[in-house]
C-alpha cells in the first residue's frame, strides 16, 4: 500500500475522534517517526511504499491513537523549548504555557551567573533541564515525590546533556530544601477534581492524576508548603515562580501576600489565561549592637 492511500485511512478514522487538524498532525509525526519522511519528503516521493513491517507499525499507532493514547506516550518522547525529552505515564507532557514560564525566567536571569535554581514536582524534568540549558552558569537541583518520574527526568538530563540535582521528597512532608537559593520555581498539581469535565479524554485516562490533581477543599495545598519552605530557602530579594491553575489567580495572589512575600506580578498565557506568578522575598534584616 502507498503511504498516500494509507494517509486517507488514517486521518478519515481519526478525525471523528480528534479532529482533522489533530488527525493530520499525527499522520506527520507518525510518517517521521516511522519512515523517516517530512511533509515534504512525501510531496516530493508520493509513490512511497509501506512494507509488510512498517503497516504492522501504522497499524499499531492507529489502533492506540483511537483509544486516545497520547502520541507522545506512543513514541516516548517529545519536545519543549526546542528540547526533545522523554515521556511515560509517569510524567506529565510538557504544555506550551510552561514554556513561557520557563521563557519567563530566562528573561529574567540570563545575565546573572552562579544562581542556585530549585524545581519542584519536576517530573520529565523539562522545566529544570531546559533552565540549565539556557542559563549555563546556574546550579539546578530538582524535585519530586516520584521514583518513576524521577528516573525519566534523569534520562532526559543526560539526552540533554546538562547537569541537575535530582532528588526523591515528599514536597508536603518537607521540614527544609537541601539549598538557599536565589530562585524556587514549582509547576505542582493544580486541577481541582470538580474541574475534571473540562480535562480532555486523553490527560484523564492516560497522564498521572498524581502530578494533575488536587482535593476541592484545598487546591491551593502545594503552593502554600512550597511558599512556607520558600520564606526560609530563598535568599534575600530571591524570586518564587509558579505555573498557577487559571481560575485561582486571585487566590494564589493573596497567599503570597500573606506569605510575606512582595512584588507579586500575575501574568497571562498565551490564550489570555492567569497562568504564572512571580514573588520577591524579602528577608528581615535583624541589627546587632
Amino acid at each position: 500500500m502507498k503511504i498516500k492511500d494509507y494517509q486517507s485511512i488514517f486521518i478519515n478514522t481519526l478525525s471523528p475522534i480528534h479532529g482533522s487538524d489533530e488527525a493530520e498532525s499525527f499522520f506527520y509525526i507518525t510518517l517521521e517517526e516511522i519512515n523517516g519522511l517530512k511533509r515534504t519528503g512525501l510531496i516530493v516521493n508520493p509513490d512511497v511504499q509501506l512494507s509488510e513491517s512498517e503497516l504492522k507499525q501504522w497499524d499499531d499507532v492507529l489502533a492506540q491513537l483511537k483509544t486516545q493514547k497520547p502520541i507522545q506516550y506512543i513514541f516516548g518522547k517529545t519536545w519543549f523549548y526546542g528540547l526533545e525529552f522523554k515521556v511515560n505515564e509517569n510524567t506529565l507532557i510538557p504544555r506550551p504555557e510552561t514554556e513561557e514560564l520557563v521563557e519567563w525566567i530566562i528573561n529574567e536571569n540570563k545575565n546573572r551567573s552562579g544562581i542556585k535554581i530549585l524545581d519542584i514536582g519536576t517530573g520529565s524534568g523539562c522545566i529544570a533541564i531546559s533552565l540549565a540549558k539556557n542559563l549555563p552558569d546556574a546550579t539546578l537541583y530538582a524535585i519530586d515525590v516520584s521514583e518513576e518520574a524521577l528516573a525519566v527526568a534523569k534520562e532526559n538530563a543526560t539526552i540533554n546533556n546538562v547537569a541537575v540535582k535530582f532528588i526523591q521528597t515528599d514536597i508536603l512532608k518537607a521540614d527544609n530544601l537541601p539549598e538557599v537559593f536565589d530562585i524556587i520555581v514549582s509547576n505542582p498539581p493544580y486541577v481541582r477534581n470538580l474541574e475534571k469535565v473540562e480535562i480532555k479524554p486523553n490527560v484523564l485516562k492516560f497522564e498521572p492524576h498524581l502530578a494533575l490533581f488536587v482535593d476541592d477543599n484545598d487546591p491551593l495545598i502545594f503552593y502554600r508548603k512550597i511558599a512556607q519552605l520558600a520564606k526560609n530557602n530563598l535568599k534575600n530579594d530571591g524570586k518564587l515562580y509558579y505555573e498557577i491553575n487559571q481560575y485561582l489567580g486571585t487566590e494564589t495572589v493573596a497567599l503570597l501576600e500573606h506569605t510575606g512575600f512582595t512584588n507579586i506580578i500575575l501574568r497571562k498565557d498565551f490564550v489570555g489565561n492567569d497562568r504564572m506568578t512571580s514573588a520577591s522575598n524579602q528577608c528581615s534584616v535583624v541589627s546587632s549592637f
